[in-house]
């Protein structure tokens, strides 16, 4: 595979560059190709997004008067690892396609793809803890009020491993220049293994903890969920009380639909970075083979495809909570309601008219009679 496949995309941003690091094939030198100009636009794209998206999560999360709930908080510190994604990752890309070479310098070298793997573990072990928290909260619904408590060591752990997994990056990345024929500056593994394996054994640990682990906990916390909920409706409806009420000892309404928004946001990760990975990972085992079969295009549109996530969030926590999209289911409801009252009341009012209607002419009928009966005792009384 060439160099411009690997500096552009740096696959899960440990990859080295030895072709760019070799003279013998400057030729192959990375070049701002059309896909990248395409890729720069499109992540410059998905940046604006993605900020605006998260950014009104943050705001619409730090005011509200209500009392924060465990899930806020667990949405507020994925819109953060998203932010961290959208301010590190994507104007890093972005910039880094236009430059083709590293032009930073060493020390920005080393903490920017520090900060870069930091934002992709916290993404993904944000996802994580949402699949842990639903699941405690459908197995375990007596341990809500413990909830807040646990979320917020779940969170705690989750920062502290997108850290610590993070710091080896430090110390294998560098800048490399090349001198001859040209001078060519790149940030780099090259020279941080003293063998391949060593190198292939670092980015598969990446890869475990940043992919495979967090994918694995997911399927296995909503398989639990999907047993759980399977075995409560079967419960019911052997008991003939297939309800959805907090009264019939079932799954609330309200925790249900933060069950589907948990499993969409869930779905988007895996949707969005799975292809990239899994090409990540012929790279790293058949690179010759990809490098015959895959175009660079298809390269830059998944890993475009992968940011793409960290627009998708915020979207999806809006359309299930946001106060807008809830006013609007409410107001229907209040519309409905408005309207059966004006039916009631109209009802009520014909019914009233009606009643009034009869008892007017009942006291007429009553009065004529009343006068037919004086007049006849007056003209007995005058005979």
């Amino acid at each position: 595979m060439n160099s411009t496949y690997i500096t552009e995309d740096t696959f899960l941003v440990n990859i080295t560059c030895d072709s760019a690091c070799d003279p013998s094939i400057l030729k192959k030198l990375p070049r701002f190709s059309t896909a990248a100009r395409v890729r720069v636009t499109v992540t410059f794209i998905l940046c604006a997004l993605s900020a605006c998206c998260n950014l009104a999560v943050m705001y619409s999360a730090s005011h509200n008067h209500r009392k924060q709930s465990h899930v806020r908080l667990i949405i507020t510190n994925l819109a953060v690892a998203d932010l961290l994604v959208t301010f590190v990752v994507m104007p890093l890309d972005a910039a880094w396609n236009i430059t083709v070479q590293w032009l930073a310098g060493d020390l920005a070298c080393r903490t920017l793809m520090f900060l870069k793997l930091v934002a992709m573990y916290s993404c993904a072990f944000m996802t994580v803890v949402i699949s842990l928290d639903r699941q405690a909260a459908i197995l375990n619904p007596l341990s809500i009020n413990r909830a807040r408590r646990r979320n917020k060591v779940l969170l705690s752990v989750a920062w502290t491993m997108s850290i610590v997994l993070s710091i080896p990056q430090v110390f294998v990345f560098h800048v490399v220049v090349i001198d001859f024929p040209e001078q060519f500056i790149q940030c780099t593994t090259h020279g941080s293994f003293s063998s391949h394996w060593q190198e292939t054994l670092y980015n598969m640990l990446t890869f475990t903890f940043l992919f495979l682990i967090p994918l694995l906990i997911m399927i296995s916390c909503y398989t639990r969920i999907l047993f759980e909920i399977s075995k409560k409706m079967k419960d019911n409806l052997l008991s003939n009380r297939v309800q959805l009420r907090r009264s019939k000892n079932n799954i609330p309404k309200a925790r249900m639909r933060t069950l589907k928004m948990s499993v969409v946001i869930v779905l988007s990760f895996m949707v969005c970075w799975t292809p990239y990975y899994l090409l990540g990972l012929w790279y790293w085992f058949y690179p010759a083979g990809l490098e015959e079969t895959v175009s660079h295009s298809l390269s830059h549109m998944l890993f475009v495809f992968g940011l793409l996530n960290a627009c998708l969030d915020p979207i999806i926590y809006g359309l299930f909570t946001i106060p807008l999209c809830r006013g609007m289911r409410q107001r229907r409801h209040d519309s409905n309601m408005v309207t059966f009252e004006l039916e009631n009341t109209n009802n009520s009012m014909m019914t009233s008219l009606r009643c009034s209607a009869s008892s007017i002419t009942l006291k007429r009928l009553t009065v004529q009679h009343t006068s037919k009966e004086k007049l006849e005792l007056d003209g007995e009384h005058v005979d």
